[in-house]
């Protein structure tokens, strides 16, 4: 269902929750234990449409996956278990699933095509088949091998020693998985901090997985021995970061009290934004009470503060690149310049986020410019009740709705309903807090 939201600013809000399990974890929990020996029963899975796309896919490619609410219980076909599914596969939004199902299927048996929605046919797939390509893989795809959709014809893959030319957990993630299918070793070297996410899943399935980090040269090798089967486990996936980011923008823009979220990982690779934030001047508490297969869980508090410009770039953007429309929010409030560097990353995610951000926010009064790489904001600025649009981006809408909350009459968001990529249930969680939201069907069009 297409639908608007409505909100009315400013509101003032404060509380304690949940946000939903983790969307990285969760595509990865599915994709390895699908070709793990054994059952795998995962737990807080998040049903989003991206998650529900890859599910999907797994089962379309013969494994058998059993959901009841946001559990979920796969009974793996180990390494080389997969069929060649009947129809093309559709990854619909999710790019994560576009980047791994490509390394998952080159090294089975069979032929697949794998596609998406229009937006997914936008965003680039050759740096994930570059390496695959060295591997031996037989892939195709259109624009010169640049775009979706891909074809995949399997056979036997070769490991390689791989250096990313850029931070990228999707793209580390393929080359690991292609690698485990593959014969001999395959390292994966990184020269930024990207989400370690799939290293730490592998390790906790006693997957033949090897970290080593060159401190002085600034390295991290991470190397998977192929075709050594590994078993299934239980998985418990924590709390989205990504997700619990817009409550945490909330309560430094639009909290009448403290605002905490409980049972989120805090993955170290994940959290830029609370670095950003103590830079900023509104720093939260953390308090880490769990790990659970190595990812850290645990609760985020924050209370509203003077927020302060400040400059972002470097290693750190890797870790808060899905963040950084909600730091171009907050640097509207701060008081100075906010120059954010080194994130042209964002140019080709769902949408041109860069170029978005800026237009949306400049709707609502902000002086917000994107520039190549970044954008730069000066603050504070009042912001205005306005008419702005998702573009289909989930995290766009959701950052609009919480300028909505901070901003002076009323803002109507249309395209809300692209929240359901990643939270679907997100308008209900600021109903938790206080916020009064009205959803009305999607505007008609000619």
């Amino acid at each position: 269902m297409t639908y608007r939201a409505v909100i009315e600013g400013p509101q003032v809000l404060s509380g304690r929750l949940a946000v939903p399990g983790d969307k990285s974890i969760t595509h990865r929990a599915l994709v390895f234990s699908a070709i793990a020996s054994g059952k795998s029963r995962i737990s807080n899975i998040l049903t989003s449409a991206d998650c529900l796309s890859t599910l999907d896919c797994l089962r379309r490619c013969g494994v058998r996956i059993e959901v009841d609410g946001v559990k979920a219980v796969v009974h793996g076909r180990g390494l080389s278990g997969l069929v060649e599914p009947d129809d093309i596969l559709d990854v619909g939004n999710s790019g994560t699933a576009l980047r791994i199902l490509p390394a998952l299927l080159a090294g089975q048996g069979g032929f697949a095509v794998i596609t998406g929605d229009r937006s997914i046919r936008t965003r680039p797939v050759d740096r994930v088949l570059k390496p695959l390509v060295e591997m031996g893989a037989r892939v195709w795809a259109r624009a010169g091998g640049r775009l979706a959709p891909v074809a995949v014809a399997g056979g036997q893959l070769k490991g390689i020693a791989y250096r990313l030319p850029v931070a990228s957990a999707q793209v580390k993630t393929a080359v690991l998985t292609a690698g485990l299918l593959a014969e001999g070793r395959t390292t994966v070297i990184e020269t930024a901090p990207s989400r370690d996410h799939t290293e730490l899943m592998l390790e906790h399935l006693g997957a033949a997985v090897a970290i080593d980090a060159d401190a002085a040269r600034g390295e991290r090798g991470i190397t998977v021995t192929g075709q050594t089967q590994f078993t299934a486990g239980d998985i418990d996936v924590p709390g989205d970061f990504s997700s619990a980011a817009f409550f945490l923008a909330v309560g430094a823009l639009a909290a009448s009290g403290p605002v905490e979220v409980v049972g989120v990982g805090l993955n170290p690779t994940r959290t830029g934004l609370i670095e950003v934030l103590e830079k900023m001047g509104v720093a939260p508490d953390v308090l880490v009470r769990s790990v659970n297969a190595g990812e850290p869980v645990g609760a985020i508090g924050i209370e509203r503060g003077r927020l302060v410009g400040t400059d972002i770039g470097g290693g750190l953007v890797p870790r808060l690149i899905d963040e950084l429309p909600l730091v171009a929010l907050l640097a509207t409030q701060a008081q100075g310049r906010t120059i954010v560097r080194d994130a042209a990353e964002l140019r080709v995610k769902e949408t041109d986020r860069l170029a978005l951000t800026a237009a949306e926010l400049k709707k609502m009064g902000a002086k917000i410019a994107p520039t190549g790489d970044g954008f730069i904001i000066d603050g504070p600025t009042p912001l205005k009740g306005a008419t702005v649009e998702s573009h289909g981006d989930h995290r766009l809408a959701m950052m609009l709705a919480v300028a909505a909350l901070a901003a002076d009459g009323v803002t109507v968001i249309e395209g809300a309903d692209a929240v359901d990529v990643s939270f679907p249930d997100f308008f209900d969680r600021l109903r938790e807090l206080g916020a009064d939201v009205a959803i009305a069907p999607a505007k008609q069009t000619d």
